[in-house]
């Protein structure tokens, strides 16, 4: 009786967990699956926006000549964008990680100002993205930006930052940095979790802190770190804003991000079509490196329950 009287309460759990599971389903139905088949659909055609003129003539069905063109085209050079977005979306990722991690560190240690500290290091995090990149290119021009007179002043040499296809995405990739608090304060939360009674008996037994960091904290910080990951990959890859506001795409195509392809495409060649195939393709790589990370993953979390090898 106990046994039936547990599965009826499993069945009715079950059952409320798929009613409360409905809206979410729902929202990633209308918000994202349906308009990536949308975009695949759309990028079988030559739809252009010159389609939505009057009298203007249907579009017409192309199968793959979108997804091959872009891929053969070399006035598109859709292969070297890909390489510039997972570049410039992994260094991004591995240098905001490490830098939030170890300002977490110090900011979890007590120290007078701490408050107003974790204010400083969070606020970058919320000022509008295409200001912070208009204001940085300010700061880093190579003639009269402040960042290359401080370096002249201490006998560095100055850098031409935005303007040279070597120093761009390094460049990108630093204010992206910048603008990691976010990753900052769930790292703080994570470091506030850690079990103290691991740290104490780590210090009984003579551990010192680089032992108790490898040891107890980064292994505690596993699930914080994965999620941070996750999170920073999805934001980095679909960097937009810096080409937009400043880059537009060069110097030389070295800051031509698929994201900003597809805006070139579609708003400025008016080619909906070849825009939507580079859409599908770019979801598809995403995907790819999101489904690497969660394979990767089940080799180096680690879970207090024990759950993770269930």
């Amino acid at each position: 009786m106990k046994k039936r009287k547990r599965s009826i309460i499993a069945i009715k759990e079950q059952r409320a967990a798929y009613i409360f599971l409905i809206p979410a389903l729902l929202g990633l139905s209308f918000i994202t699956y349906l308009p990536l088949l949308a975009a695949f659909g759309v990028g079988l055609t030559d739809l252009r926006v010159s389609h939505f003129f009057p009298n203007a003539p249907t579009p017409e069905f192309v199968g793959f000549a979108n997804y091959t063109e872009i891929f053969t085209n070399p006035m598109i050079d859709f292969g070297n964008s890909i390489l510039i977005t997972v570049y410039f979306a992994l260094f991004a990722v591995i240098s905001s990680v490490i830098y939030s991690m170890i300002i977490a560190m110090l900011l979890n240690r007590k120290m007078p100002g701490r408050g107003f500290f974790r204010s400083v290091f969070y606020v970058p995090y919320i000022l509008p993205a295409a200001a912070v990149m208009i204001g940085w290119s300010f700061l880093m021009d190579p003639t009269n930006g402040i960042v290359n007179v401080i370096l002249k002043q201490l006998g560095l040499q100055p850098s031409l930052f935005f303007s040279s296809s070597e120093t761009v995405i390094p460049t990108l990739v630093l204010i992206a940095v910048w603008t990691s608090g976010n990753l900052i304060v769930i790292f703080l939360a994570g470091l506030q979790n850690v079990p103290r009674v691991y740290q104490e008996a780590a210090e009984i037994d003579g551990a010192n802190y680089l032992q108790r960091l490898r040891h107890i904290t980064i292994p505690c910080m596993t699930p914080i770190i994965f999620y941070n990951i996750l999170m920073s990959l999805v934001v980095n890859i679909q960097v937009v804003i810096p080409a937009l506001s400043i880059t537009k795409g060069g110097p030389g195509r070295s800051s031509m991000f698929m994201t900003f392809l597809m805006y070139e495409e579609a708003f400025r060649g008016g080619r909906l079509g070849r825009a939507s195939a580079i859409a599908f393709v770019f979801f598809i790589i995403a995907a790819i490196l999101a489904a690497i990370l969660f394979i990767t993953s089940k080799s180096w979390i680690f879970y207090e329950g024990g759950d993770d090898k269930k």
